[in-house]
């Protein structure tokens, strides 16, 4: 039946097919678009963070942010932006690691809505289309009077061919939506993460110079009160 059956001409004369026809060539089109961004985003996130980190324990602020930003998993965007945002205002670093991640998450999530879209109204899409080819086919049954068995099999094996090609169209759309949603929450957790692990070792760094700087002063303070006390002997004397 398959090999007898007229595609071409189904398509030309069926207005579901080509709409269906359209929704294949959209989906085709939004999963090749989301395959090359994913592969662009991705890049060593834990190599990053060694760098960075090594870099922030040495007090070479800078230096981590140009590791972070020469990656282009979004972890390196997200903790640029966040170790820019503690060095202006501590207080404020939380809410800026939340902005940035939810910049990353837009990035990430573009057109993956319309993939889920598409896997959700194919079938529907392809259900009309047989509906109407049944309807079709006993309305010219009817019209043409008594039908055999097979003539009324024939019309409706060629109205199932919409919900079989929208099911074709459904099928791979969700995997494919399940699959960017994954990656993209674990590239987005895996950025949140690291950035929370360069954070701690901000503020170690800080209360690291913090202590050096209180151990400096309490010697300069011991110091001159030896000082003064050397003097007050002198003069004493």
């Amino acid at each position: 039946m398959f090999v007898e059956f007229d595609w071409l001409g189904a398509v030309t004369e069926s207005p579901i097919l080509m709409v269906l026809l359209a929704c294949s060539v959209f989906t085709l089109g939004f999963a090749l678009e989301r395959l090359i961004y994913f592969r662009k985003r991705t890049g060593d996130a834990d190599a990053t963070l060694v760098d960075a980190l090594q870099s922030v324990r040495r007090g070479e602020i800078a230096e981590a942010v140009a590791y972070c930003k020469s990656n282009h998993h979004p972890m390196g965007a997200v903790a640029a932006a966040t170790i820019r945002g503690y060095q202006s205002a501590p207080a404020e670093t939380e809410e800026v690691m939340q902005v940035a991640l939810s910049q990353q998450k837009l990035l990430l999530e573009r057109n993956t809505g319309l993939l889920g879209t598409m896997a959700a109204i194919a079938p529907l899409i392809g259900l009309l289309g047989t509906v109407w080819g049944i309807m079709r086919a006993f309305h010219a049954m009817s019209a043409a009077g008594a039908a055999s068995p097979s003539v009324v099999a024939a019309g409706v094996a060629e109205a199932l061919v919409t919900t079989a090609a929208g099911l074709v169209i459904a099928v791979p759309a969700v995997m494919l939506y399940n699959h960017f949603n994954r990656r993209m929450n674990t590239m987005l957790t895996v950025a949140e993460n690291h950035t929370r692990s360069l954070c701690v070792a901000l503020r170690e760094h800080d209360a690291g110079a913090a202590a050096e700087v209180a151990e400096v002063i309490r010697a300069a303070g011991a110091a001159g009160k030896a000082v003064a006390r050397d003097v007050a002997v002198a003069v004493g004397s």
